[in-house]
């Protein structure tokens, strides 16, 4: 699944599954660009995958960063040839008390957020390329308290399928990757410490059918898969990694 000589941005790139996402692209040949919104953690995973990465500061919630993003892509990578939008927010929902705020902070990400983030790159897009997109475990099954979430995320796999028919005629396939409980910064609690971490891991994996919470490199290595020739049928579909929790 060689992708030399290819591009690829990965928005949300900073940390969990963004940072294993570029990581294996970029050790398989692609020259990798990532977004996140806090510029010292951009260093940090720079950092961590080297120098020859692209990392800019953007909230995929702003068109202006947006904008900036593109420009620089253009002026960096000239042509794109892969996007895993990634970014995204996971918030508890519960119908009761959810707040408006609640409401517009995770619908600017998991769904303005990615569909501004493929326009924006759309014209940089080589045809031929791969957008892959982040969905969930929670599009498919009903889940107290994550109502927002589950629907923002919905809204994500739906784009697959109605993007993928946009761009039939430029070959640009679009498809998704559906994460289940995976141990990433986004489940951990601010102040929550390493010993509390592991006990929420050992709780929510024993909800998982396979016994156990996921890594970020078992979603990495659906997004490879789903960058490179080797998916080169597969066009507004689903890859599922969630352990079977949404299907046994």
């Amino acid at each position: 699944m060689t992708l030399q000589g290819k591009t690829a941005l990965v928005t949300g790139g900073s940390s969990g599954i963004g940072l294993a996402a570029a990581k294996m692209l970029r050790e398989n040949g692609a020259r990798v660009a990532i977004t996140g919104r806090s510029a010292e953690k951009l260093q940090a995973a720079k950092a961590e995958l080297g120098n020859d990465i692209l990392a800019i500061r953007a909230d995929v919630s702003s068109l202006a960063d947006l904008h900036r993003m593109k420009t620089i892509l253009a002026e960096e990578f000239s042509t794109l040839d892969i996007l895993f939008a990634n970014a995204g927010v996971a918030i508890g929902t519960p119908l009761a008390t959810v707040d408006e705020h609640t409401y517009a902070t995770i619908m600017d990400t998991n769904v303005k957020g990615v569909f501004f983030t493929v326009q924006s790159v759309l014209t940089l897009m080589r045809d031929g390329g791969s957008i892959i997109l982040n969905t969930s475990w929670l599009n498919q099954v009903g889940t107290p308290g994550r109502a927002i979430l589950s629907a923002s995320k919905a809204a994500a796999r739906s784009f697959a399928r109605t993007m993928s028919a946009e761009l039939l005629d430029r070959r640009v396939r679009v498809n998704a990757v559906s994460p289940g409980s995976i141990e990433t910064p986004i489940h951990r609690g601010r102040n929550q410490t390493e010993e509390e971490f592991r006990a929420y891991a050992e709780r929510v994996g024993g909800q998982v059918p396979i016994g156990r919470m996921g890594r970020p490199e078992e979603i990495a290595a659906a997004v490879l898969f789903l960058a490179s020739d080797a998916s080169s049928y597969m066009l507004g579909a689903e890859i599922v990694v969630d352990g079977g929790r949404s299907e046994l």
